[in-house]
C-alpha cells in the first residue's frame, strides 16, 4: 500500500481532486502554504495499492495547469509506502 502527498495549487484542487474521485481514488485535501509552491496551495492525501499509483500520478499530471516561470512547479509530489492502515 501507498500514500501519495501531493501539494498542488488552489487553482489547480477541484480539477485535480475530481479526476481522481471519478477513477475512484479516495482523496483528502487540506489548505496548506509553504515553501515548496510559495503560493495558495493545497495538500492531497491519497492511499492507494501500490499498482494504482502510476495511474493517480498521470491523473495528477494531466489536470495540473503547467508552470509558466522557469521556478514554478505545477505539483510537489510524495510517494510513501504505507506499513500499517488502519480502518475504524
Amino acid at each position: 500500500m501507498k500514500l501519495i502527498i501531493a501539494i498542488v495549487r488552489d487553482t489547480d484542487n477541484d480539477n485535480v481532486s475530481h479526476a481522481l474521485m471519478a477513477s475512484e481514488f479516495r482523496v483528502t485535501g487540506i489548505a496548506s502554504t509553504g515553501g515548496f509552491l510559495r503560493r495558495g496551495q493545497t495538500t492531497l492525501l491519497i492511499g492507494l495499492e501500490d499498482s494504482q499509483v502510476p495511474q493517480a500520478l498521470e491523473i495528477i499530471r494531466t489536470h495540473c495547469t503547467p508552470a509558466t516561470e522557469p521556478d514554478q512547479k505545477s505539483a510537489v509530489i510524495f510517494v510513501l509506502k504505507v506499513d500499517q492502515y488502519i480502518h475504524y
